[in-house]
């Protein structure tokens, strides 16, 4: 061997590993995302200290918003609705004008806001803007029990008030028939932007500063350790939760799941999954909710996200006209608990609204909209989570190494079999196909998901799978 094809060898060992020891160290680095400290208040950034104080707070209507309320409501223009058209279309103007008249004659506003102030509320300063809490602990504990924190976060058209049917099957279990075993002290913030969370002034705030946020409130509330909920942009920010702050994240619980970075195998089990489900890990519940693929993923996708396109490029422009006229916005909002509960609602001339919820639930989170004025805000979040494009930005490349549990329910916009899933949540402890129940299970089915959270949180402690993490 000559002197040359030795120190040859020798370089090409170097490099071997070199490489070798980047993959093994930098894998670990990459595991967690950067906690993003933005300042979104007004102007400049103050050189004092900012107030951390917690105040307490109550939802209050004036009689002059509910007034001018009324008045357009009552000068609202309807639209004379295709023939046949049911909820194809969007919304049905010959049902909205039912919804109208009940918004106007029945619907008692002030009698849900003492059903939403019967919960404890707060506003606290993070990074610059008024951050709002439902903050629930329970009424008893079991002898040598404490409670656990569980941060919910809704999604969008919703609000913090989707959990108010949730929240006592969950600090207070047995009451209800639930194993008191694991019993939760529970926090609903409002996405900033949402509700009555103060909107960001500055451009740029996405799921990882709303995660940012919520991560610091839960530090600000005590909370070392906790455990997280949610759906729709609750699942990504809670997700992206999970990636800042591994360690202080005991378990993720997610009713939706969605995976933007897909390789050759999801397309190849898009093609062939149906005829070889076992070669790509479905199950024959994921063949029937996925496939025919045409009709139940790409063309229910393209039927369902126009908004999402008008919103994640000109938020403001629609916004304006819904956050102008209170019917216009009720239009909007109810064809997603419309078409998001179950798709074969839009065969129906009332989208089957009432066959879920109370008129009363479906116009509380209308109001929670209105009065606090927050459409256009609340529409901005996609604009600022997927301006840069899906699969571009650093959270989505890496993994999720939390312990996680995943309700899938049936009726959800797309499914996501576990095989995809367990490739971005690399810890999943707990899949479960629900029976039935769609995009707003919280809302929806309360006790459904309650159950598989308790189960979730019940395996994560007994085998004290956070500390294995």
């Amino acid at each position: 061997c000559s002197p040359l094809a030795g120190i040859m060898l020798l370089e090409v060992l170097l490099v071997l590993g070199t490489l070798l020891i980047y993959f093994l160290f930098s894998k670990r680095k990459e595991e967690t995302l950067p906690f993003k400290d933005g300042w979104w208040g007004k102007g400049q950034k103050p050189e004092t200290k900012e107030d951390s104080s917690i105040r307490p707070f109550k939802v209050e209507t004036t009689e002059e918003e509910l007034s001018d309320l009324f008045r357009r409501l009552d000068q609202a223009r309807f639209t004379e609705p295709l023939e046949n058209s049911c909820f194809h279309y969007g919304t049905n103007s010959v049902h909205l004008r039912k919804v109208v008249s009940y918004w106007k004659n029945q619907f008692n506003w002030k009698k849900q806001v003492e059903v939403l102030n019967k919960y404890p509320q707060f506003k606290t300063k993070i990074q610059g803007i008024d951050i709002h809490f439902v903050h629930v602990k329970p009424p008893r504990l079991p002898e040598g029990h404490s409670a656990k924190p569980l941060l919910m976060v809704h999604g969008w058209p919703g609000s913090f008030y989707e959990f108010y049917k949730i929240i006592p099957l969950l600090t207070d279990p047995a009451s209800h028939g639930l194993s008191d075993e694991h019993v939760f002290e529970v926090i609903c913030p409002s996405i900033p932007g949402y509700g009555f969370s103060e909107a960001p002034h500055k451009k740029d705030f996405n799921s990882v500063s709303a995660a940012s946020v919520f991560y610091e409130l839960m530090l600000r509330l005590g909370f070392n350790e906790f455990y997280t909920q949610g759906g729709d942009w609750g699942w990504l920010i809670c997700t992206n939760l999970a990636q800042i702050a591994p360690n202080h994240v005991k378990g993720l619980h997610l009713n939706m799941v969605s995976v933007s970075r897909l390789g050759l195998t999801h397309l190849l089990s898009v093609l062939l999954g149906r005829y070889f489900p076992g070669l790509f890990g479905f199950q024959d519940e994921d063949v029937r909710r996925m496939f025919p693929f045409l009709k139940k993923g790409l063309y229910r996708i393209l039927s369902e996200s126009g908004y999402a396109h008008i919103q994640a490029t000109k938020p403001d422009t629609v916004g304006c006209g819904l956050n102008d006229s209170p019917v216009g916005l009720a239009a909007y909002i109810l064809e997603k608990f419309s078409s998001w509960t179950d798709i074969e609602f839009q065969n129906l001339e009332d989208g089957g609204l009432e066959r879920k919820f109370s008129l009363d639930d479906l116009l509380t989170n209308i109001m929670i909209y209105w009065v606090s004025g927050c459409i256009v805000s609340s529409m901005r979040f996609y604009k600022e989570n997927l301006q840069k494009g899906i699969g571009t930005q650093k959270h989505e490349k890496l993994t999720v190494q939390v312990p996680t549990g995943i309700a899938s329910f049936p009726n959800e916009i797309l499914h996501t079999p576990q095989a995809w899933a367990k490739k971005k949540y690399t810890n999943i402890i707990s899949f479960h196909f629900m029976p039935r129940g769609g995009h707003f299970s919280a809302f929806e089915e309360p006790e459904l998901l309650a159950k598989d959270i308790l189960q979730f949180v019940g395996k994560v402690e007994k085998e004290q799978l956070w500390k294995k993490k």
